[in-house]
């Protein structure tokens, strides 16, 4: 992304670290930014005392080309071994999304991708169940459905993910209530650019129905959680939270669709922080830049 200046358009660029701590990484981070005739528009850092790294996100304004910018970057970067990422501000992620029959997560991300409120691009939706094809009609993204009963199925459907991802240059897979549990295969192939969404309900209430298991338990907290995918089931890395007070007085469907309502405010979120390069790993956790 570009904005204009006396001295010709300037380039906004965000760039992104993680390496083991030591002294002097912020020091000459922005030796290099200066070298590149850098403005640091945002500038965010946190040391982690439990895994002993440190972890960087800057936006910076300069009339320097990726190609300048990398070569200004490039000796801090070897020098400390950095993890690292350089890319434009606000450029759409390219995103595919998974669903199954529920649609008020796919709704939310299309709905906000097209408002312009979610840095993403999403050229594909892909369901194992064919009841969402008008809704993600009417925002006039593609949409496949593949039925997935059998593991024969299940590995046609996976591969057709690999195949989508490499076909549309995919950056990021959401897993808006798809409601299949992934291969570890896939789970590797995708790892570190996953999301997937749950209620907080979990481990307490599995199964069919966990709003009427929670509103006969008479719950009084109802959430939901975005999280990293991997192997273990509902256990990667977490991207976001959030939670809403109930009491006795709410039904079932008034459960659910609170429930439903912070299901997608949490993907929505976390798919929003993942696609403005705010989301960095640290081990089994997660540094959010906000």
């Amino acid at each position: 992304m570009t904005t204009p200046h006396r001295d010709g358009p300037l380039n906004h660029w965000v760039f992104t670290l993680s390496c083991v701590d030591s002294p002097g990484i912020v020091h000459a981070v922005s030796g290099a930014i200066v070298e590149s005739r850098g403005n640091i528009t945002e500038s965010q850092q946190f040391q982690s005392a439990d895994t002993g790294r440190f972890f960087m996100r800057v936006q910076v304004e300069s009339p320097a080309g990726r190609e300048e910018f990398e070569s200004a970057l490039r000796p801090v970067v070897e020098r400390w071994d950095m993890t690292w990422h350089l890319d434009a501000v606000g450029r759409p992620l390219r995103t595919l999304v998974l669903a199954s029959t529920a649609g008020h997560c796919v709704n939310d991300l299309l709905f906000r991708q097209r408002a312009g409120q979610l840095p993403v691009e999403i050229p594909l939706v892909l369901s194992n169940h064919g009841g969402l094809r008008d809704l993600v009609d009417f925002y006039g993204v593609p949409f496949e459905a593949s039925a997935v009963t059998n593991a024969d199925e299940k590995a046609a459907f996976e591969q057709r993910v690999l195949d989508a991802v490499d076909e549309h240059d995919i950056e990021l897979v959401v897993l808006a209530r798809y409601m299949q549990i992934l291969s570890p295969e896939l789970c590797d192939a995708l790892a570190g650019r996953c999301i997937n969404i749950h209620h907080s309900f979990l481990p307490g209430f599995k199964g069919a129905n966990p709003y009427r298991q929670a509103h006969a338990r008479g719950v009084k907290l109802i959430g939901a959680t975005a999280h990293f995918v991997t192997s273990d089931l509902d256990e990667g890395p977490i991207i976001e939270q959030n939670v809403v007070r109930v009491d006795h007085s709410r039904s079932v469907a008034e459960l659910v669709a609170i429930g439903q309502d912070e299901e997608s405010r949490t993907l929505t979120q976390a798919v929003k922080w993942f696609a403005e390069r705010r989301v960095l790993l640290d081990g089994a956790r997660t540094i959010i830049f906000r």
